[in-house]
Order: structure tokens, then sequence, then C-alpha cells
């Protein structure tokens, strides 16, 4: 059973779908569908890790544009979930660093599940242009798609030959180092806290990209802290 679905055409679709809604939706599971395929690919022998590679990147780039396109047509303060303190200071520091270093920004939150709806929709939204973000997004989805099969060849080769095992592990695999990932940003990202115990002031700096900002009717994002 576990070889028929190996070999089925149908994973590929459903890889495809969970990497695209991944981009824009966090709480689709793309890591793990990644981790577990390619672990099922060493230990069985099918899927293709080389036809793997190709979707999963694929629609992670796509899924990053639509979060780009997102941020450009909507904005980054029309839902209430945006304006969240955690989530707003977030926005904040990822317009800021856009603004600065946008490849290694893009390429870093690539590796970050809600991070990088966070910062694709920021790029959108602070009027990154689509010439700049384009290259970068294939780029990004390339190096994780790179790295999550890499992880999941690790788990099907020490699976070896019960591949029932190597789908349980590979997702437990992933679900660890999404935890992992989550820790370290929540420990690096912690949000400043004014001295006067009043509350951050929101800077009014512009963004010095002669790219208009669309926001919709909304605030665009500041890049100043």
């Amino acid at each position: 059973m576990i070889a028929a679905i190996a070999g089925s055409g149908v994973l590929y679709v459903v890889l495809f779908t969970l990497c695209v809604l991944d981009g824009f939706f966090p709480p689709v599971p793309s890591e793990a569908a990644v981790v577990a395929m390619a672990a099922l690919a060493v230990s069985t022998g099918h899927p293709s890790l080389l036809a793997l590679g190709v979707v999963a990147a694929a629609g992670a780039a796509v899924g990053d544009n639509i979060a780009y396109a997102l941020g450009r047509r909507l904005g980054i303060s029309r839902f209430a979930w945006m304006r969240r303190p955690g989530v707003r200071h977030a926005l904040d520091r990822a317009g800021h660093e856009l603004d600065n270093r946008p490849a290694s920004v893009l390429l870093t939150a690539r590796y970050v599940p809600v991070g990088r709806v966070l910062v694709n929709m920021t790029a959108g939204a602070t009027g990154l242009s689509r010439r700049r973000f384009v290259p970068l997004s294939i780029i990004g989805g390339a190096s994780w798609t790179a790295y999550m099969i890499g992880l999941g060849a690790l788990v099907g080769t020490w699976a070896g030959s019960h591949p029932v095992l190597s789908i349980p592990l590979g997702i437990a695999l992933s679900v660890l180092l999404g935890l992992a990932i989550d820790a370290i940003r929540r420990w690096v990202c912690k949000p400043e806290t004014a001295s006067d115990g009043d509350g951050p002031v929101p800077s009014q700096a512009p963004t010095g990209r002669s790219d208009p900002v669309r926001t919709g009717d909304v605030l665009s994002i500041p890049v100043g802290r």
C-alpha cells in the first residue's frame, strides 16, 4: 500500500497545493509534507526526489507571490489580527528590515512558517518591486525545498527498510523543527516597550522608495522604531 501511494502522481498535485497554500495560510503543513515525502522517496525509491524538489519549489514560490500580491492589494492593517501588538511589531520590524536588506530578509523568512507570510505581505504593501521580489522568491523556495528534502532524506535513510516509519518520523522531525524555529523567533523578536510605559510611538518616517505604498484604506508600515 505504501509503495502504491508513493508511486501515485496524485502526490505531486497534493504537494504543490500544500506548498502554495502555505505561502499565505501558515496552518497548512507544507514542511511536514515535503519532509515526509522525501523520507518515503529515500526508503522506497518513490516518488522521485528530483520531481518532489521541482514541485515543492514551484509551489513555494507561487505561494510567496500570492502573499506578496495580497499585501500589495489589501495592505497590512486591514484585518484585526494584523493590529495585534505582537503582529504589529513584527510587521513594523519587517518593513524596516526590508528597506535596508530585502534579499537577506526574504530568503531568511522563507524558513519561518508565519514569518514568511508577514514578510512577503509587507514586501507587497511597502512597494518592493515585483521585479526584485519574484527572483528572490524563486531562490528562497528552491533553498527551502532543498533543506526540507535533505531532512527527509536523513529520516528515510534512518528508517531504512521500514517505509511505514518514514512518514511519521518525517512529520515529527518537521514539527520539532518548526517548534524550535518559533521559539527562537519569539526570543529574538520580543516586542520592545517604551521606557515611559505608554507603549511604542509609531514612526512617520518615509520608506525612501519611489514606488507608492499600496495599503488599501489603512496605515502603511513605519520603518523607524
